[in-house]
């Protein structure tokens, strides 16, 4: 089984082009939300098309949304998919999964709601910025944006067996990878 894995796309639909044989390969598409609005602190992206983005994803592979601090209600009259708040919980084995968008939480905070909900991977959005890391057995995963990226790459994670990697979705090449033992 293969997942994609992507947050703070902002209503973008440039990435889409980088990414689209990554979302047609995949069984399912995991959004760690900011979807459709760019946000009042975010520069508009080159591509800003909320209503393609939304076209897009609802005519793709399955996809779980995770509300973000950007996502309004309104949004979901054009998505196809429940944006779910604040958390998604997924079972994909070996991963039990927890999805938050994450505004206003450390990394403690995390690996706290890791504990308390007995998951193995959390996956979260907002900083826009890659993490993966893994601490007492359980994964944090941030991949990115594709869209409004902190840092220089654009990127999106994929989960596939027991392996997670963040890829640079411009020259599709791993920038962390971390394996399952």
């Amino acid at each position: 089984m293969k997942i994609l894995v992507m947050s703070d796309t902002h209503g973008d639909t440039s990435f889409w082009e980088y990414i689209k044989d990554l979302v047609k390969e995949s069984d399912y598409v995991i959004h760690a939300g900011d979807v459709l609005y760019h946000g009042p602190r975010n520069p508009l992206p080159s591509g800003y098309n909320p209503s393609k983005l939304a076209e897009l994803i609802n005519n793709s592979v399955p996809f779980f949304i995770s509300k973000g601090n950007c996502d309004a209600d309104v949004d979901q009259l054009v998505l196809n998919y429940p944006l779910a708040s604040p958390y998604i919980f997924l079972f994909f084995p070996p991963f039990r999964i927890l999805v938050i968008h994450g505004e206003n939480m450390e990394e403690d905070n995390f690996f706290g709601l890791a504990d308390k909900y007995k998951v193995n991977l959390l996956i979260f959005g907002h900083i826009h910025t890659p993490v993966l890391k893994e601490k007492n057995g359980v994964i944090l995963l941030n991949p990115g944006s594709p869209a409004l990226p902190k840092v220089p790459n654009k990127t999106v994670a994929i989960i596939e067996d027991k392996k997670i990697a963040i890829i640079d979705i411009v020259d599709k090449k791993e920038i962390y990878t971390l394996h399952l033992t």
